[in-house]
């Protein structure tokens, strides 16, 4: 199947590309990258978990190592305990296994590995290993043979699948080559104060070649000519001196950027969202969490198969090539937990399985399927190599955190920050369920009034609502003047810049301020004398409601502020000269106004008279008869 490699060097990001889809990214980006080499300083040993911590430059965090891993490192062989084998304070050449994620370092190894383009050096192993994917029994045999006679001594090695068919001569080219590499970090160590970087593969297109390069690759695309210039320098290394023919090298020369030409952005972008559509109308469901990953295939709107037997194997088996294609270009790791649509026959499932193999074969991470389990779920182990996709280019949300969701509680307003376009501030509003409202200015309520010990001495004149006009406009001028702290009058307040820079203050024109505090003049309006006649309880209720006593009045007033009100008993004469008595002379305390005086009182019963009775006549005895009332029973 033919291959295409599009590397942006400017961004060190390359993307391989298979029938017009992105298989596979590699991104070189970090102070901690897989396969760099470290002279670290061990901080503190831990033997409850049986690790240490190493110190490798980094100031916010150190390696991470377990004891598994320790390799040459070991003070004594025989030795089991942790604190046994290192100590604080020991220098240790280690190696980058594991980039660092979140909170956690990077994972540290004492087996340092060289890797080549035919084959992996590794300096303090044992023996000769072969690539699984070298499937043919005389290339196995001859490579093995090969490689036991050109084997370092001391050393272990590794002979990859791209030595398959190749010359002897390229394959011993290629080990001398990370023999001196290895020299060089054994001398750099010696020379070297620790914590310091050793060794890293600089070159960012030699490392995508020598990793990802094959005989199906047929164009490679770069950003820069000298990367054109580096790519053609690296396979006629490999090739003896000559290109491999039919391999376009190619430099990127249209206007628009080479990761959106190819729209490798775009495809990066669609691989954060968690849903992703299958071509026959099903999708499938990735959510990472921090212990696994979790995959869920849904049929979605398919529903084009005879039978539902044939639906269900039909999406899923489109969901396990999607799910192969996904896992190399997310860059998933560890446990993944795939939830296929249940199916009922087992010979179904085992030819699920089986095809769910052959797709994740063409994976370098080396998937393996662990079991179905009862209840239908494939649970399979991906290795770990560098950061996932959502580490790369993924950045917690900063309102919810990373929790895909806002909480609203009852009885409380999210608020929603929006900017200003003309002053750049963020203004917040309160945001409702349905809509969001800006906030009104909380009102200016007048002072309260103290209530008084005496109810009965309250009289509508002495009311708030009743007092003269020009008192109120004094107090509200004397208010409106008073000038700020460490402000002048009439001058605009600076508003704070989220930038840290207060913006200039351009002076007001002189017209404008004394326009602006030169007050309106008013309308003055002649007072008008109203009489009302009101009961002394309903005074007192008028003066508790706060209503005025105008309302009582069929009339309309031009400015009801202006009006003088007299408030006269029922019947009473009202001389405007004389003088009120209520602000004289002290009268006595009414009763106390109850709401029940106002019920008039319930009619007593009416006394019924009894009948007189005719005098009985004389000598005979009076016999008074008692009238016997009916019980209910006889009613």
């Amino acid at each position: 199947m033919p291959k295409q490699i599009i590397i942006a060097e400017q961004h060190q990001l390359a993307a391989v590309f298979s029938e017009d889809q992105i298989q596979e990214l590699v991104v070189s980006t970090g102070q901690q990258q897989v396969g760099d080499i470290y002279l670290g300083v061990v901080e503190n040993v831990i033997p409850g978990i049986d690790a240490a911590f190493v110190n490798i430059g980094d100031a916010e965090k150190n390696g991470f190592i377990h004891v598994t891993d320790l390799g040459p490192l070991r003070l004594r062989k025989t030795a089991g305990a942790i604190t046994e084998l290192l100590a604080p304070q020991q220098k240790v050449l280690v190696q980058v296994m594991k980039e660092p994620t979140g909170s956690k370092g990077p994972r540290l190894t004492g087996k340092i590995s060289l890797p080549g383009r035919y084959v992996v050096l590794i300096p303090h192993g044992r023996g000769v290993n072969l690539s699984r994917r070298i499937t043919s029994d005389d290339e196995r045999s001859r490579l093995r043979a090969l490689a036991i006679l050109t084997k370092p001594a001391g050393m272990g090695l590794l002979v990859r699948t791209e030595a398959e068919g190749k010359a002897e001569d390229a394959i011993i080219e290629d080990l001398e080559s990370l023999q001196k590499q290895w020299e060089s970090i054994q001398q750099q160590a010696l020379n070297t104060r620790a914590p310091a970087l050793i060794s890293r593969d600089d070159d960012f297109i030699q490392r995508v070649l020598r990793d990802i390069y094959s005989n199906e690759v047929n164009r490679i695309v770069t950003d820069t000519v000298g990367g054109v210039k580096r790519v053609k320098q690296q396979l006629m290394g490999w090739g003896a001196g000559k290109v491999p023919e039919g391999v376009l090298i190619d430099q990127h020369r249209e206007p628009t950027s080479i990761l959106d030409y190819f729209r490798i952005n775009a495809a990066i972008r669609e691989a954060l969202k968690p849903r992703v559509d299958l071509p026959s109308g099903g999708y499938i469901i990735i959510e990472p969490t921090e212990a696994l990953t979790v995959i869920d295939v849904n049929s979605g709107s398919f529903t084009r198969s005879a039978t539902a037997r044939e639906t269900v194997l039909w999406t899923n088996s489109e969901a396990a090539t999607e799910i192969a294609r996904q896992l190399r270009l997310r860059n998933i790791g560890g446990v993944i937990i795939v939830d296929f649509i249940d199916m009922d026959s087992r010979r179904d499932q085992m030819n699920l399985l089986e095809h769910f193999n052959r797709c994740l074969r063409a994976d370098k991470a080396r998937p393996q399927i662990a079991q179905l389990s009862e209840l239908g779920l494939v649970e399979l182990t991906r290795k770990r190599q560098g950061k996932n996709i959502y580490e790369l280019f993924g950045q917690p949300c900063p309102h919810c955190g990373g929790l895909g969701h806002l909480a609203e509680l009852p009885g409380e307003k999210a608020p929603v920050t929006l900017e200003s376009p003309a002053l750049s501030l963020p203004a917040v509003i309160s945001r409702p369920v349905s809509k969001p409202v800006i906030s009104p200015p909380e009102p200016v309520l007048p002072p309260v009034l103290e209530e008084s010990d005496n109810d009965g001495d309250m009289d509508l004149l002495f009311h708030p609502n009743y007092q003269e006009q020009a008192n109120n406009t004094s107090n509200r001028r004397r208010r409106r003047r008073r000038p700020e702290a460490g402000k002048e009058d009439g001058a605009p307040k600076p508003l704070p810049n989220l930038l840290g820079k207060a913006p200039e203050v351009v002076p007001e024109p002189e017209e404008r301020r004394e326009k602006r505090e030169r007050p309106a003049r008013r309308e003055e309006v002649p007072p008008q004398e109203v009489t009302v006649e009101m009961t002394p309880q309903e005074q007192k209720v008028y003066a508790w409601m706060g209503a005025s006593p105008l309302i009582r009045l069929d009339q309309e007033f031009k400015d009801p502020k202006a009006v003088l009100v007299t408030v006269r008993a029922p019947g009473e004469n009202f001389d405007p000269a004389a003088p009120n008595p209520s602000l004289t002379a002290p009268t006595e305390p009414e009763p106390k106004f109850e709401p029940e005086a106002l019920i008039p009182p319930a009619p007593e019963p009416e006394e019924v008279p009894e009948p007189e009775l005719e005098p009985e006549p004389a000598g005979r005895p009076v016999v008074r008869r008692r009238r016997r009332r009916s019980s209910a029973s006889e009613d």
